[in-house]
């Protein structure tokens, strides 16, 4: 009997690590390489195909059409907000899957400036841009967060900073109506404002600044610390 219940006690302890060991439960945000791609409670590494919503997506549409007057939280025009995504699937006409059936990409696509989005005068969306919302609805429409998106050893002009502007600022500052008549669709109007100071100070949010971006979140640790890179290496085109 007292061999029973040591034989017992033994097959139930090695039960017991098993399941233990079988467990294994990462921590959302931690994982060996930093890069996690956060999609509700799960966590994977970081996938260079897919679209991150949070990184890639809701910034351009901020910058270029949650502006007053237009699809932010407070002028809702036609009932459409751009501004999180929850607001962009349930007002924007998004069809998971779909792009050609998304009245939101049917929008800057469309050839018809009456119609197009963002409206004229402001500057259409760039192909780059276009083609990131397209295969993001085409993808599911996702609500993807990369936490890792970032890389601060890439700060050249065309590798990143062209980029960010593009996505984060240039819904402002383009075209015939560029906001305080600073226009950043070019080199040369970066860097204009990189020589006056105003970007350095408007990125940081510093006193006396206008912050930008303007109506998004501020730039993450990471692209400021591109933004200080390029700038320390003398601002080149490259």
């Amino acid at each position: 009997m007292r061999q029973r219940k040591i034989i017992t006690a033994l097959l139930s302890t090695a039960a017991l690590i098993f399941i233990i060991g079988s467990c294994k439960h990462e921590i959302p945000g931690l994982s060996g390489n930093g890069n996690v791609t956060t999609v509700g409670n799960t966590t994977d590494p970081c996938d260079p195909d897919k679209i991150y919503f949070e990184q890639q997506v809701l910034p351009i549409l901020v910058s270029n059409c949650a502006q007053s007057g237009c699809h932010d939280n407070a002028s809702r025009k036609e009932g459409v907000v751009l501004t999180s995504y929850g607001s962009v699937i349930n007002t924007g006409g998004v069809n998971p899957g779909d792009a050609g059936g998304s009245k939101l990409y049917k929008l800057i696509v469309t050839t018809n400036k009456d119609n197009r989005m963002p409206p004229s005068p402001s500057v259409a969306l760039t192909q780059q841009q276009i083609n990131l919302i397209y295969n993001w609805i085409q993808q599911g429409a996702q609500n993807l967060i990369c936490q890792d998106f970032c890389d601060s050893n890439t700060y050249s002009y065309n590798g990143a900073i062209k980029t960010i502007v593009q996505n984060k600022c240039q819904g402002c500052h383009s075209g015939t109506s560029a906001g305080g008549g600073i226009d950043l669709s070019t080199y040369t109007g970066v860097k204009t404002t990189v020589t006056n100071g105003k970007l350095w100070g408007s990125i940081n949010q510093l006193p006396g600044y206008s912050s930008m971006p303007k109506n998004g979140a501020r730039l993450s640790v990471c692209e400021i610390t591109q933004f200080k890179k390029w700038m320390d290496a003398g601002s080149p085109n490259n």
